[in-house]
């Protein structure tokens, strides 16, 4: 409980923080002192305090903040992005119009002499530079309207093509991939890959049914679940994840866990797993025998697992060593940066999850610091990592730029 607690701790300072930046933009810059302005700062308030509660409410089970809370960390996000980008050029229009309005003060000068009695032609400039500092002061009012008009309509309208794109259908991605030791009597071996299907609060049943059903069109040879299954217990989800059991594929299908089964019962759903027919790899290899040679089918415990005393950490040894270097061998891996002890022992491809190929740009750029693949296929240190965005999404139902994905990935012998 401890750790969630942290994690919504977090969440609550960066919500206030990103809030208050908000209010300022979209409030204070855009109204005069009085009502309306305290109405805003009221509603900023209650946005902020949404974000924490929301992910601590589902993790309790109240599932109705997560349509609400989820969308809202969208558009807040998009908001962020839109508001940050036009920083430059909103501090160049501010200058302009500042300097522009020092031009157009009249300067100070010794009063002309007029005669005793006579009407003072100096009223109307005097006037003319009381009037300029308030139409200055509704210039930029005008101005910061606009660029707060444009934020909003921006980001409402990228999220709602994001949700569209993440409720929609997964796009089925075809990779071919060389082996060097791959048997020419092996070459075009297939593998349905699927990862992150995030069953829960917003995914449920029918979102299984149709991944299984569009994977077993493939007709592939093996079928490979990277990770991040579910985010709930089994009690909440088991019947979610039933349509499972009807995956087809020649020659088995397999399952190794992500960093999200440790947040939901790890020991319950690699049973779960289990039972409705996908072997877990937990820090072991399978040998997958077919008419044109022996395949090597390895699988490690998500990084995640070190030090939650949940299940053995991610043991690289276990899995791929003592093994017949003869032979290709594919990693089963939830994250990408599993490659990096992967390669050591000579690993020919990696196949892995976890980015959502960045879910929404540009958080994306984020997550190549954490990671050495956000999405497809790359190579380190002369090990494949082929990359699948996931199925489903975390967080927000919305996806920008990393549309939902299955992959098959097709194995050539080079």
């Amino acid at each position: 409980m401890l750790p969630i607690v942290a994690f919504v701790g977090v969440q609550a300072l960066l919500a206030g923080l990103i809030h208050y930046y908000l209010w300022r933009r979209l409030v204070r810059d855009t109204t005069h002192r009085g009502r309306l302005r305290r109405i805003g700062a009221i509603v900023a308030l209650a946005f902020a305090l949404l974000v924490p509660v929301t992910v601590l409410g589902t993790q309790m089970g109240l599932y109705w903040l997560a349509w609400p809370g989820y969308l809202w960390l969208a558009v807040m996000f998009y908001l962020l992005v839109v508001l940050v980008l036009l920083e430059v050029p909103m501090a160049v229009a501010r200058l302009v119009l500042r300097r522009r309005s020092a031009v157009a003060e009249p300067t100070t000068a010794a009063p002309e002499p007029a005669l005793v009695g006579a009407a003072g032609p100096a009223d109307p400039p005097a006037a003319a530079a009381v009037d300029q500092p308030d139409h200055d002061r509704d210039r930029r009012l005008l101005l910061a309207r606009g660029a707060a008009i444009f934020a909003g309509l921006t980001a409402v309208g990228v999220t709602g093509y994001g949700v569209r794109n993440a409720l929609g259908p997964p796009r089925l991605d075809r990779v071919r991939i060389p082996l060097a030791k791959l048997p020419r009597r092996m070459d075009g071996l297939r593998i349905a890959t699927v990862s992150d299907i995030h069953l829960g609060p917003l995914r449920g049943r029918a979102h299984t049914e149709r991944i299984v059903s569009m994977i077993n069109r493939l007709d592939a040879d093996l079928v490979a679940v990277v990770g991040d299954l579910v985010d709930g217990s089994v009690a909440e989800l088991g019947r979610a994840a039933e349509p499972l059991r009807d995956l087809r594929s020649r020659y088995g299908s397999f399952f190794v866990t992500g960093n999200h089964e440790y947040y939901s019962g790890v020991e319950e759903w690699v049973r779960e797993v289990d039972r409705l027919g996908l072997r877990v790899l937990q820090n072991v290899r399978q040998e997958i025998r077919t008419p044109g040679g022996i395949l090597d089918l390895a699988g490690v415990n998500d990084v995640t697992a070190d030090g939650t005393g949940l299940a053995a950490p991610a043991d690289y040894a276990a899995a791929l060593g003592d093994r017949d270097p003869s032979r290709p061998v594919v990693l089963l891996a939830h994250q990408p940066v599993a490659v990096e002890e992967a390669a050591k022992y000579g690993v020919d491809l990696q196949l892995s999850g976890h980015t959502h190929g960045g879910q929404m740009v540009p958080f994306n750029l984020a997550v190549g610091l954490a990671q050495p693949v956000v999405s497809g296929l790359g190579e380190v240190d002369g090990t494949k990592v082929y990359v699948t965005n996931g199925a489903g999404f975390w967080g927000p139902p919305v996806r920008v730029g990393a549309d939902p994905q299955i992959s098959l990935v097709e194995l050539r012998s080079a």
